[in-house]
């Protein structure tokens, strides 16, 4: 599905550190054409929001509470498969990234990056 270059680029962040989502919220605020259209603290919430707001991208905490964000990543993309997932983790341990992309994720950031 090809995108509307005319339309802005539609973010969820999903975090349990409301410092990180900030961080990541104020970084992204200044790219153009990229609208936050919501924001979770947990995997389950992450999935839910997902559903209701239908955004582009997700930058997905690998290490959250309830349900981990390489769950929340398998669960969304079995519901909304167009939706692009990217992993923000602290490991840097290629177990990790490697089960990222087996659970559908587009890619894998490092929060140190």
């Amino acid at each position: 599905m090809k995108r509307d270059p005319t339309k802005p680029i539609r973010v969820v962040l999903a975090d349990d550190h409301p410092i990180v989502r900030a961080g990541v919220r104020e970084m992204l605020k200044q790219v153009p054409g990229v609208e936050i259209v919501g924001e979770a603290g947990d995997g389950r919430e992450a999935v839910e929001l997902v559903k209701t707001t239908r955004p582009d991208v997700v930058f997905m905490d690998i290490s959250m509470p309830g349900l981990n964000g390489l769950e929340a990543t398998e669960r969304i993309l079995q519901a909304l498969p167009n939706v692009r997932v990217i992993i923000l983790s602290r490991h840097d341990n290629e177990e990790y990234y490697w089960r990222a992309l087996k659970m559908g994720a587009a890619g894998y950031l490092l929060k140190k990056a």
